[in-house]
């Protein structure tokens, strides 16, 4: 067998990549006492889902009954389809600029038929099973964007928080809407301050004495009461929206037109990507926690059909929310059920408390709202990256302020760009060649030494290269440059690749100029050690015999050459 050879297991089949998380809980015997933990579970993230979920449509600039659509409808789907047993689907803050910017440039049904669109890629990306792909982007990138999210959505919050009249409407952009919020701060309203610090005190008390406890359903509901009891004269959902309905709506298609499409693929591209980072780095989250393992792909399937469906029930976008996949882990879920019935929670709240939600002031949202801005920037990693590595902190930087001041898109694409340039001029660094001369004579073993006693020393001088670490077109140059130093060439040349794990066709088409060069000069070629994927690379720029040789280390090499004379 090739001593390049990789053993790797065999592919798994279709079945095993799509076959959801619900069938395998339940195949492997599920019964009474997982259905308790599992209802248990399902109502206390429920109880978490249900203000948060409101709260995260009204700062998306649409009303709070559309996020509990999502979590209802997507948050069913996930978990019933999904590839995770813990996943709990649901709107995100991480989406809350991009859909406001959708939701302002196209108008609602626009940024449904964005959604729609979202899901059908997120689907043909899970087919394809291109799902371990997504979960290619640098960590820097993700801190990066998380952070600039986190504080977009702080100032989203400004104008709830403080209670502020604004004469005209709230600017999307980061430096027009300080410059609005700082231009209506005389119209403050106290208690609206005062019902938001509250919440935020509230919230932050019961998470560090009872962590237990649903510290947001809680806060929101003395919020609430406070609010009513006194009179106090602040914005509720009632004054604002009216309330939410008592039921689900019934599906609708959105218009599509090739034109619409067209218009709206960029944001669905953005939608989706998104969606895909954000849902497989709360798997993995769930996955550490609990010792699992998610299916990539099926999970990115689930969460297609869970924005197709979203989208039609007039939601927002869905994806895994990992605050509250770590609150069903927390609560004692022992599979997708728990998820299943936080959905079906969160539809008998609509059904039967809709008119109590009234009464939610919106600066309690708000406060809430502030809560998950701070959760999610991830404050010691932002600050360890940048102090950590001057390549690390430029990616960090340029996604954080990119986010922030141009586009969310715009940030992840050169932050991963940036990343990937980062990673290759690393990867450069681990790349060496060393070039020596060796002896057949003295390198192989003594029985054929004694054979040639009478050869001439510079008939059987052999040049060595030692390649060591990856060979892409990052090292191409570098390695032309090397082996452009060498002057005359000896009657062989040995190419060891032993150390080389993979090699593009630009490096081989570097190594083949040079033994193009070398067998111009008369030497003999063998290539030592190579994989089977550097040596597939190296044929396709058609370095194969007479050309070179390949052999299976640097010894055999030698021994051939001694052969030659």
């Amino acid at each position: 067998m090739d001593n390049a050879t990789l053993l790797s297991p065999p592919a798994p089949s279709f079945r095993e990549l799509y076959t959801p998380k619900l069938i395998t809980v339940l195949r492997a015997g599920y019964g009474l006492p997982q259905l308790r933990a599992d209802v248990l579970a399902g109502l206390t993230v429920a109880i978490v889902a249900l203000p948060l979920s409101m709260a995260i449509a009204i700062a998306s600039g649409t009303t709070p009954e559309r996020g509990l659509f999502t979590a209802i409808v997507g948050g069913f789907i996930i978990s019933a389809l999904g590839g995770s047993r813990f996943q709990i689907g649901g709107p995100a803050g991480a989406f809350i600029v991009l859909v406001a910017a959708i939701i302002e440039r196209h108008g609602l049904e626009g940024f449904f038929v964005a959604t729609f669109l979202a899901g059908l890629i997120l689907v043909v990306i899970g087919l394809l099973r291109l799902g371990v792909y997504i979960k290619f982007i640098p960590q820097p990138v993700t801190i990066g964007f998380t952070a600039g999210i986190a504080l977009i959505i702080l100032s989203s919050q400004l104008h709830d928080l403080l209670g502020l009249t604004l004469t005209e409407k709230e600017p999307a952009a980061f430096w027009p809407k300080l410059r609005s919020l700082w231009a209506a701060s005389g119209s403050a309203n106290p208690f609206a301050l005062f019902l938001s610090v509250a919440t935020i005190a509230a919230i932050l008390l019961l998470r560090r004495f009872r962590p237990r406890w649903p510290s947001m359903l809680i806060a929101i509901a003395a919020a609430s009461m406070m609010a009513a009891l006194l009179g106090l004269p602040v914005e509720t959902i009632g004054t604002r929206f009216g309330g939410i309905p008592h039921a689900l709506p019934l599906p609708s298609v959105p218009a599509l037109s090739v034109e619409r499409v067209t218009a709206l693929l960029p944001d669905a591209l953005s939608l989706a990507l998104l969606g895909g980072i954000e849902s497989l780095l709360s798997a993995v989250v769930a996955d550490t926690m609990t010792g699992r393992r998610h299916r990539s792909n099926c999970e990115l399937v689930a969460q297609g059909l869970a924005n197709m469906a979203s989208a039609l029930f007039g939601g927002i976008c869905v994806t895994g929310t990992i605050a509250r996949t770590a609150t069903n882990v927390r609560s004692g879920a022992v599979g997708p059920v728990s998820g299943i019935l936080h959905s079906v929670f969160l539809l008998a709240f609509m059904l039967l408390a809709a008119p109590l939600a009234s009464y939610i002031p919106l600066a309690a949202l708000a406060g809430i709202l502030v809560v998950v801005a701070w959760s999610m920037a991830e404050r010691h990693e932002f600050w360890s990256t940048l102090w950590r590595s001057r390549g690390e902190a430029l990616v960090l930087l340029a996604t954080f302020l990119l986010t922030v001041f141009r586009d969310l898109t715009e940030g992840i694409v050169v932050g991963v760009t940036l990343g990937s340039f980062l990673f290759m001029y690393r990867m450069t660094q681990v790349v060496s060649v060393e070039t020596g001369m060796a002896n057949p004579i003295d390198d192989i073993a003594d029985d054929v030494n004694r054979s040639r006693p009478n050869d001439n020393a510079s008939d059987r001088e052999t040049l060595v290269c030692r390649f060591t670490g990856p060979l892409f077109f990052g090292v191409a140059t570098s390695i032309v440059t090397t082996l452009e130093r060498i002057g005359g060439f000896p009657s062989t040349v040995i190419l060891d690749l032993s150390r080389v794990p993979l090699a593009d066709i630009s490096a081989a088409a570097s190594l083949k100029d040079f033994v193009d060069r070398a067998r111009s000069h008369g030497a003999a070629v063998f290539v030592a050690g190579a994989t089977t994927g550097v040596r597939q690379a190296l044929q396709h720029e058609h370095l194969k015999l007479p050309e070179a040789a390949f052999v299976a280390n640097v010894d055999d090499a030698l021994t051939a050459a001694h052969a030659l004379g």
